[in-house]
């Protein structure tokens, strides 16, 4: 291991094993279509890819223009038959690179669902504590912020926080009269 997987705790490196298996099981649930599809996208997001291009149009420009000779033009100017190909070949592209954002898309959603999971967890471990450390202080007879510790040792309405969230975002919507 390197100096900086050296220093980090175990638990950290636990998790972030945990994480890279979640990664590796969902890009082999990728059927053979997702592969071929983040395959063209990928390649198509590119250096190789624009210079394959630019040499691809230069080519064909050339050769239309009647500038080799022995090769007779195919496509004169104004190049009808490349416009043709272009055109299909950026419907094409972004149809891929949609279903790409569209399958990334849906893996975010996910990895956003286990992080609600885990905060919400996280949360809830946490307002026990602040509870036992209510009770730890009172045996002790320790002051403590009451007002802010009773507050957040609540139990948090998770409805009422998702609920408030969606009213601030939908008052930031409302258009400016």
């Amino acid at each position: 291991m390197g100096p900086l997987t050296d220093s980090l705790a175990e638990p950290i490196r636990q998790n972030i094993a945990k994480i890279a298996k979640l990664e590796d099981e969902f890009k082999k649930r990728r059927g053979l279509a997702d592969r071929v599809v983040d395959r063209i996208a990928d390649f198509s997001g590119s250096l190789t890819f624009v210079i394959a291009h630019v040499l691809f149009f230069a080519g064909w420009i050339v050769l239309n223009l009647g500038l080799v000779p022995g090769i007779e033009p195919w496509d004169n100017y104004p190049f009808l038959l490349l416009t043709v190909v272009v055109s299909l070949e950026a419907i094409f592209l972004s149809t891929f690179v949609l279903m790409k954002q569209s399958r990334m898309g849906r893996w975010v959603d996910e990895r956003s669902q286990i992080d609600l999971q885990i905060n919400l967890l996280a949360e809830r471990e946490m307002t026990v504590m602040l509870q036992m450390l209510q009770g730890i202080c009172a045996r002790l007879s320790v002051i403590a912020p009451e007002e802010e510790v009773r507050e957040l040792a609540e139990k948090t309405a998770v409805e009422a926080v998702a609920n408030e969230v969606e009213r601030a975002a939908n008052s930031e919507k409302q258009p400016i009269s």
